[in-house]
C-alpha cells in the first residue's frame, strides 16, 4: 500500500500554524490521498509555501519556535508511554494468570474459606507489586540510557525577529512546522518537508514506498502527483538522503507526518526478533505441559476423592505452580540490568531485546575503517603522476574539500588539517564556489566548480576527487612530465601504468584518492553543473592517506574468535588495502571477494561464497544487505557493525545492528546498539554482557525443568494413591509464591566464565532434555518423602493429611529453592562457583521463612501442622540426597544436556 493511501485512511489532521487544521473540517479532506497541507505546499511556489506556514527562508525566530513546540508537541512518531506505578499495577492485575488467581480467591470466598481467599489475594498483590516495582525501576533506567543517543539536524533559525539567521545542529525531536533545515548525504529526513533548494538530491524512499532505487528530488514549483511519494518537491519523514544536498521547509511533524500514520498502522506487524521467537517457543512448550497435566490432575483427584470442586481448586493451583509467571519480570529486569552494566562499558542499548541478540550473535560483519584501524586518517602523500610530492595536487584537493557542502568525511578533514595549506592559499581571497556535483555511492566521486577572485584572468575549474577507477573513467587525458608540462591521452597503455602506481600505494596500506580537473568556459550564474560535466577530465595525481591499525584490534579479534564469533569484513574499499590491513591485525589472509564477482553468482553459489569467505571488498550497500540476509537464512545470528550511509540496509537486515555515536543518522537509527567508542574490544564486552543476561534467564527455566515440572509427576502419583490431597491448594500457591520471590535475585547472580565461551540462544530441545533428565530426579525424592510420611510418620489417613501436606510443603519448597545452587553452575557449587550475595541471601531467607511457617500464627490459615522432630530427621537426608543426585546427574549428562 502506498504511503499516501495509508495516510488517507489514518485521518490525518494537517498542521497549520495559527490556524488549526488545514483542508476542511478536522483536516480530513484529501487531494489524491495526500495530506492537504503537503499538497498545498507542493503545488504552490516557495513563497506561498513559506507564507502558508508563517515562515521565511531565514527560518523561524526563537520565540515562535517555542510557541509552536507547545502547540504541536515533539517531533516524534510515537512516544513511549511513561511508567506510572498505579496504572502499571492495575494493568498487570488484568493478565490471565492473575485473573485466574483472583477467581480462585473469589471461589474460596463463596465457600466461606476466608483464610484461603485472604492468602491468595495477598499473594496476588505481593507478586504484582514486586514485579511492577522491578519493571518500573528497570524501565526508567532503560529510558535514561536511550535518551543518551539522539539524532540531530542542521536548522536555520533567527535568535529574534529581525536578527540574521544562525544555523545549528539540534535534536530532530525539537523540530516544528515552519523550520528551515539543511539536508545532506547520510541524513534521515526528520519530517515531511517541502524542498526550497536541491542539488543532485537522491532520496531512498524504501521505508515508505518499497522502491529499491533512490528517487531524485527537485525544488520545483507547482508539483502534483497521485501519491505523496511521487511528488518531486517533497521529502518525507523516515526516508534517507543517499546523495546531494538541499534546504527544506518543515511542513508536517511527528504523528501528523505521513510516516507517523504508517508507523501506527504497522507497529503491531513488526517481525519478532530471535530473542522473542525463542521465548515464544519456550512459553509454548510450558503451556503444552500445563494443558496436558492440569486436566489430568483434576480428573484423577475428582475420581479418587469424590470432591470435584476441591479437585478443581487443586488442579488450578497445580497449573499456577507450573506457570513461569516470573519469567516476564525476570526478562525485563535482566535486560535492564544488562543495559546499565553495558552503559558503563561505553555501550548504549536502544532496544532492550538487542542485548540477548548480541549474546546470541555468532557472525559479526564489519567494515575495517575505525574498527580494525584507528579511524585517524592522515594525509601522507600528495603525488603527481610521476610519484613526486606535488603542491598543485595538494591545492586542488584542498579546494575540493574546502568548498564541498555535502557529507564531509575523515579524508576531507585530513586534507583541510594538513600543515598550513589553508593559510597559504587564502581561499576566501582567491576563490569562490560556483557549484558542486555531490558524492554518491554509484559514481564514488564528487566535484566542485570554483572560480578565481584574483586580479588576473578569471579561471573556472571543475575539480574532481574520488575512487581511482571511477575518476579514471571520467578522464581522457593525464598530465605527466617532470614539471607536469606533458599532457598524454589516457589510453589503455598509460592507464595500466598509472593504475600500477596507485596499486603499489594500496599494497603499502594507503587509501588512495585520484585528483582530476578541467578548465571550464565562463557560464551564466544560473547555469547548473551536473554529473554530465564530469567528462573529459585531466588526471593530475593522487592523494594518499594512512589509517594505522589499532593496537587493540588483533587482541579483540582473537577474543571474538575464542568466544565463538566469526568475523567477516564487508567494505567498499580496495581489496589490496583490505587484505593488507587484515593481515596486520591477524585475520586469516584468505581470498578477497569483490562485489563485481558476487553479481555473477547464482543464488546457491552466492550462499556458498557468503558462508566460506571472510573478506569482501568493493561492496555496494545492496551487496552488504544481501550477504547479511543470506547468512541469516543459513541459521546464523548476524550482527552488523557500521557507521556509514551505505551500512544502513545491512544494519536493518541484521539480527542486531551496532553503530557508533558519531555515525551517519541512517546508521544510528537503524541500529539497536550504539557504541560510544568504535572498538571491537568495547563490542566484545557488550557481547559478554548479553550472554550473562541470557545465562541468568536460562537458570530460571532450568530450575523449572528440574523441580516444578518434576513435581507434576509427584502430584499425579500421589493423587491416585492417597485418600486425600497431597497438598492443599493454598499451600501449593504459597509454595509457588515463595519460590518465585527467591528467584527475583537471579539477575544479580555471578556467571561462570565457561558459560560465556560460545553464543547463547533459546533452544527448546535443551529445555526439553532438562525436563526429561532432571525432572524424574525431583519426583524420586518426592516419592521418598511420601513413603516416609505415609509409613514412618503414619500420615496415611485423612486425619493425618495436615502432617503429610506440611511435610511435602517443606520438602518441595526447600528442595526447589536450594537446587538453584546446583543448576546455576557446571562447577562444584560454593567451591568452584559462588552465587551472588543477593541470591545467597534470598534463598537463605526463603528457606528460613518456609521452615518457620508451620510454627507461625499463619500455620492455621495455611492448613500447616507443627512438624515433629522426626520429620526434620527425615527431610535433612532427603534434601541432601536430592541435591547430591542432581549434581551427579547433571555432571554425568553434561555433554548430552550441553550445559556450557
Amino acid at each position: 500500500m502506498e504511503a499516501g493511501q495509508l495516510a488517507a485512511g489514518a485521518g490525518l489532521k494537517a498542521q497549520a500554524p495559527g490556524g488549526g487544521a488545514a483542508g476542511g473540517p478536522a483536516g480530513r479532506s484529501r487531494e489524491h490521498g495526500i495530506p492537504p497541507l503537503l499538497a498545498q505546499a507542493a503545488a504552490g511556489s516557495q513563497a506561498e509555501a513559506l507564507a502558508a506556514l508563517s515562515s521565511s527562508a531565514q527560518g523561524l525566530p526563537a520565540p515562535e519556535v517555542e510557541a509552536r513546540r507547545r502547540q504541536y508537541g515533539t517531533n516524534q512518531v510515537a512516544t513511549e508511554r511513561p511508567h506510572r506505578f498505579i496504572p502499571d499495577l492495575l494493568g498487570r492485575l488484568r493478565n490471565p494468570l492473575n485473573l485466574m488467581l483472583m477467581g480462585l480467591a473469589a471461589l474460596s470466598g463463596l465457600i466461606h474459606d476466608w483464610q484461603a481467599a485472604s492468602v491468595i489475594s495477598c499473594m496476588v498483590v505481593l507478586s504484582v507489586m514486586l514485579a511492577t516495582l522491578q519493571e518500573h525501576r528497570s524501565g526508567r533506567a532503560a529510558a535514561a540510557l536511550r535518551a543518551m543517543v539522539h539524532t540531530v539536524i542542521a536548522v536555520r533559525r533567527r535568535p529574534a525577529p529581525g536578527m540574521p539567521p544562525e544555523t545549528a545542529d539540534i535534536p530532530i525531536a525539537e523540530l516544528v512546522p515552519g523550520d528551515v533545515i539543511h539536508l545532506a548525504a547520510g541524513d534521515l529526513v526528520p519530517a515531511d518537508v517541502r524542498l526550497l533548494t536541491a542539488k543532485d538530491l537522491f532520496v531512498n524512499q524504501a521505508a515508505l514506498t518499497g522502491e529499491s532505487m533512490p528517487v531524485e528530488k527537485f525544488a520545483v514549483d507547482g508539483a502534483r502527483a497521485e501519491t505523496t511519494g511521487d511528488i518531486p518537491n517533497l521529502a518525507l519523514m523516515g526516508t534517507a538522503v543517499v546523495s546531494g544536498t538541499a534546504t527544506a521547509l518543515v511542513v508536517l511533524t511527528g504523528r501528523n507526518a505521513v510516516f507517523g500514520h504508517i508507523a501506527r498502522a504497522v507497529a503491531a506487524q513488526e517481525p519478532p526478533t530471535v530473542f522473542e521467537e525463542g521465548l515464544g517457543r519456550i512459553s509454548r512448550l510450558m503451556l503444552g505441559i500445563i494443558v496436558v497435566m492440569a486436566p489430568l490432575v483434576f480428573v484423577i483427584n475428582g475420581l479418587t476423592k469424590g470432591d470435584w470442586f476441591e479437585a478443581l481448586l487443586f488442579a488450578v493451583a497445580v497449573g499456577v505452580g507450573l506457570t513461569p509467571e516470573m519469567l516476564p519480570m525476570l526478562v525485563t529486569v535482566n535486560l535492564a540490568k544488562g543495559a546499565l552494566v553495558m552503559s558503563r562499558r561505553k555501550v548504549i542499548v536502544k532496544r532492550l531485546n538487542a542485548i540477548q541478540n548480541l549474546g546470541a550473535m555468532d557472525v559479526l560483519c564489519t567494515d575495517k575503517t575505525g574498527t580494525l584501524t584507528q579511524d585517524r586518517v592522515i594525509l601522507k602523500h600528495h603525488l603527481d603522476l610521476n610519484g613526486r610530492e606535488s603542491g598543485r595536487v595538494l591545492e586542488l584537493a584542498y579546494l575540493n574539500s574546502y568548498f564541498q557542502s555535502g557529507l564531509r568525511n575523515l579524508l576531507d578533514v585530513a586534507v583541510l588539517e594538513h600543515e598550513d595549506v589553508g593559510e597559504r592559499m587564502r581561499i576566501g581571497d582567491r576563490w569562490r564556489l560556483i557549484d558542486e556535483v555531490p558524492f554518491d555511492f554509484t559514481r564514488r566521486r564528487m566535484s566542485v566548480v570554483v572560480e578565481s577572485n584574483g586580479s588576473g584572468p578569471v579561471q573556472r575549474l571543475l575539480i574532481c576527487k574520488g575512487a581511482v577507477e571511477e575518476v579514471f573513467d571520467a578522464c581522457t587525458t593525464a598530465r605527466t612530465g617532470r614539471a607536469g608540462e606533458t599532457v598524454v591521452m589516457l589510453d589503455a597503455g598509460h592507464r595500466a601504468g598509472l593504475m600500477h602506481q596507485s596499486e603499489r600505494l594500496n599494497e603499502d596500506g594507503y587509501r588512495v584518492i585520484a585528483i582530476a580537473c578541467k578548465r571550464l568556459p565562463p557560464a551564466s550564474p544560473a547555469h547548473a553543473y551536473g554529473v554530465a560535466d564530469e567528462a573529459g577530465l585531466e588526471l593530475i595525481g593522487y592523494i594518499a592517506f594512512i589509517d594505522p591499525p589499532k593496537e587493540s584490534a588483533a587482541a579483540a579479534l582473537a577474543a571474538l574468535r575464542q568466544s565463538g564469533i566469526e568475523v567477516k569484513i564487508l567494505t567498499g574499499d580496495s581489496p589490496r588495502i583490505t587484505s593488507k590491513v587484515c593481515r596486520m591485525v591477524g585475520l586469516p589472509a584468505g581470498r578477497v571477494v569483490l562485489g563485481s564477482e558476487l553479481d555473477k553468482l547464482t543464488p546457491d553459489e552466492f550462499a556458498k561464497t557468503a558462508r566460506e569467505n571472510a573478506l569482501f571488498a568493493r561492496l555496494s550497500p545492496a551487496h552488504k544487505e544481501a550477504l547479511v540476509q543470506t547468512l541469516r537464512a543459513q541459521g546464523r545470528v548476524v550482527g552488523v557493525l557500521g557507521d556509514g550511509i551505505n551500512d544502513g540496509p545491512a544494519l536493518k537486515a541484521a539480527d542486531v545492528g551496532i553503530s557508533v555515536d558519531n555515525a551517519a543518522d541512517i546508521a544510528k537509527e537503524s541500529a539497536g546498539v550504539i557504541l560510544l567508542e568504535k572498538s571491537l574490544t568495547v563490542l566484545h564486552d557488550g557481547v559478554m554482557e548479553g550472554r550473562r543476561v541470557f545465562v541468568n534467564l536460562l537458570k530460571y527455566l532450568r530450575m523449572g525443568a528440574s523441580s516444578n515440572f518434576g513435581n507434576i509427576f509427584s502430584v499425579l502419583g500421589a493423587s491416585a494413591w492417597l485418600p486425600f490431597l497431597p497438598m492443599a491448594p493454598i499451600q501449593l500457591l504459597t509454595n509457588n509464591l515463595l519460590y518465585d520471590i527467591s528467584q527475583t535475585a537471579l539477575p544479580t547472580d555471578n556467571v561462570d566464565d565457561m558459560a560465556l565461551l560460545r553464543p547463547r540462544r533459546w533452544e527448546v530441545g535443551k529445555v526439553r532434555r532438562y525436563i526429561l533428565c532432571l525432572g524424574p530426579v525431583s519426583s524420586l525424592f518426592d516419592y521418598l518423602t511420601f513413603a516416609g510420611l505415609y509409613w514412618w510418620l503414619g500420615a496415611s489417613t485423612p486425619a493425618g493429611a495436615p502432617l503429610f501436606q506440611t511435610g511435602w510443603f517443606l520438602e518441595s519448597l526447600l528442595s526447589q529453592t536450594l537446587v538453584v545452587h546446583i543448576i546455576r553452575t557446571s562447577r562444584i557449587p560454593f567451591v568452584g562457583s559462588r552465587a551472588s550475595t543477593p541470591l545467597l541471601a534470598a534463598t537463605a531467607a526463603i528457606c528460613l521463612l518456609g521452615a518457620w511457617l508451620p510454627y507461625s500464627p499463619l500455620a492455621r490459615i495455611l492448613h500447616l501442622h507443627e512438624p515433629p522432630s522426626s520429620l526434620w530427621m527425615m527431610l535433612v537426608p532427603i534434601l541432601a540426597g536430592y541435591l547430591l543426585l542432581t549434581f551427579m546427574v547433571r555432571s554425568l549428562l553434561a555433554g548430552y544436556l550441553e550445559l556450557d
